[in-house]
């Protein structure tokens, strides 16, 4: 066990948490608030989580709606961070775009077990990785149009159609959404041991077992963001996810 649970680890925690609060007020980085209660809110989730998924795993139409649960606050989490309307769900389209087909592949080959134990901290991890892929692709591509309307403006005046317009304005830009994939990726072993690979190690598993599924979760994890990425950037271009107010982008 590397970490055991006891007060020690509690007092532990609550410093590490007010110690990041404290930096980020002083520095007056703006998200003091945001760091304490999204402190408090993992220590509360997770606790829920562990509970939960000992009986959940049991039963196929609980474990079921445990994962559509895990794709819906995904879905909302990434939507309310791109935009404030009520285009917001469609950050539905690009999370499942990324999850669904490299879910669906490695139930059909076995690589993963339809098994609760197995299914939920993979589809956990993919959805997370989707989801970090939609925000950063969709707030860049939205605050870039925002910021050279005037280069869309002339796009148009060229003849562009407006899907064209916005995607030469939006791609360059959507693009970065995946650096920090990337970066890990090429990384992995030099700079970071990931979670997975950790774990794994710590699990009783030889080294090289280690490495394997720590490359999956990687290879895995580029081919999901790399298909939320182009998705989210496509809702964009078409006007799908924005954030002029809805009623001037019903009679899009």
């Amino acid at each position: 066990m590397l970490l055991p649970v006891n007060i020690t680890l509690g007092v532990v925690l609550a410093v590490l948490l007010a110690a990041a609060v404290a930096v980020a007020a002083l520095a007056r980085l703006g998200h003091a608030r945001a760091i304490a209660v999204a402190g408090l809110r993992a220590a509360a989730q997770l606790a829920a989580v562990s509970y939960l998924i000992g009986w959940v795993v049991h039963a196929l139409p609980w474990l079921l709606g445990f994962l559509l649960l895990m794709f819906a606050v995904a879905v909302r989490t990434a939507g309310r961070r791109i935009t404030q309307n009520r285009t917001w769900w469609w950050a539905a389209a690009p999370i499942a775009a990324g999850v669904v087909p490299v879910v669906a592949l490695l139930l059909l080959t076995g690589l993963v077990p339809p098994r609760g134990l197995t299914l939920i901290p993979v589809a956990g991890i993919l959805i997370g990785g989707a989801l970090t892929a939609t925000v950063l692709g969709g707030r860049r591509a939205l605050d870039e149009l925002k910021l050279r309307h005037g280069e869309f403006e002339a796009g148009l005046a060229l003849g562009l159609p407006d899907r064209e317009a916005r995607m030469e304005v939006a791609r360059p830009a959507a693009s970065d959404a995946l650096l920090p994939g990337l970066d890990q990726t090429r990384t992995v072993g030099l700079v970071t041991l990931p979670g997975a690979f950790v774990g794994m190690l710590l699990g009783g598993a030889s080294p090289v077992q280690a490495g394997a599924v720590q490359l999956f979760v990687l290879v895995a994890l580029l081919a999901v963001q790399a298909a939320a990425c182009a998705t989210v950037l496509e809702l964009v271009a078409r006007g799908r996810l924005h954030r002029v107010p809805w009623t001037a982008a019903e009679g899009e």
